[in-house]
């Protein structure tokens, strides 16, 4: 249920016993899974293959204190959080294939212990670094508004789709060839654009707000643009995607758009059923904003993505 002013998912009492019948269960079989399961990912992945996930998504909670709808994570000394991230990605490691890539996410204070835990067992490749935008302020210090996603694979051979995850800028000064045609850029009634290679700085993320369809109550929510461009470079139509701290399920979410198998671990029951709901909304509706025409787009420009959907680009 939406309100005109806060579109937060909410799930109904009605929706709350269909949605609890979707989830999981696990077998003495070690078949194809997918879709949500409320538990310890350890106890989900003896249900899995090993060498059968084809992107690994980590979201796990940050070396901060922090209330997840009632289960409480307490910061620990790094030497501490380094272990026990380094226990996480060992329990993984066997289930990845060698083709596999990861993704880790932290912020700055825990960065340092994933870096080191990573580095034991996968090749460390880049740090994103993408502006969360919100952030309280601070008279002491430097506001925190960014955060860090590693990039991670199993080996030198591994997926990476360039050309999927380009990022469409506006052009202020734009260069011309000698006949006057553009270069390296788009010119179309609404402005002008270039489609740029990625880099490891995304300024054009939005945390998910009370406004867009995508919102949760989860605190650390990630949103599906941001998913998108992981799961886009980094797998292909078919692959195994695999979150074991799936939260409210934004990589589920998105890869189930983007056509990608989904496995994900949840302990928090809320959490799972928001999964489940969201789920079932993206079988409706495919639409992941701030992507469309098959590039990202930087903030403030549905305008442009809304006129570009309707014309052509003239290169």
């Amino acid at each position: 249920m939406m309100t005109s002013r806060n579109r937060t998912i909410q799930i109904s009492a009605a929706e709350r016993v269909a949605l609890k019948k979707r989830l999981l269960k696990i077998t003495a079989t070690k078949k194809k899974l997918c879709g949500v399961y409320n538990g310890d990912y350890l106890k989900l992945i003896k249900a899995l293959p090993e060498k059968s996930i084809d992107l690994l998504f980590l979201d796990p909670p940050y070396n901060l204190n922090k209330n997840f709808h009632g289960a409480k994570f307490a910061k620990q000394d790094v030497h501490s959080y380094t272990s026990w991230l380094d226990e996480t990605l060992a329990a993984l490691k066997p289930f990845l294939r060698t083709t596999a890539s990861i993704y880790i996410c932290g912020d700055w204070y825990s960065s340092v212990s994933i870096y080191t835990a990573a580095a034991k067992h996968f090749v460390v490749r880049n740090r994103i670094c993408w502006e969360r935008e919100k952030g309280r302020g601070a008279k002491t210090n430097w506001k925190n508004s960014s955060e860090d996603i590693w990039f991670c694979t199993m080996s030198d051979s591994y997926t990476f789709n360039v050309d999927s995850v380009k990022l469409r800028r506006r052009v202020i000064a734009p260069y011309r060839l000698t006949d006057g045609t553009p270069k390296d850029w788009h010119e179309t009634n609404n402005g002008q654009f270039r489609d740029s290679h990625p880099s490891n700085f995304w300024s054009d993320i939005s945390v998910p707000f009370w406004s867009m369809a995508e919102n949760t109550d989860h605190p650390t929510q990630k949103s599906e643009k941001l998913m998108a461009k992981l799961i886009l470079a980094s797998s292909n139509p078919g692959d195994l995607l695999f979150d074991p701290f799936a939260g409210s399920g934004s990589s589920l979410v998105v890869a189930k758009k983007l056509k990608r198998d989904y496995l994900g671990a949840e302990i928090n029951e809320e959490y799972c059923l928001l999964a489940e709901k969201r789920l079932l909304l993206a079988e409706q509706d495919k639409r992941i904003q701030g992507f469309a025409q098959g590039v990202f787009w930087e903030r403030n420009t549905q305008a442009e993505q809304d006129a570009a959907s309707k014309t052509k680009l003239k290169k």
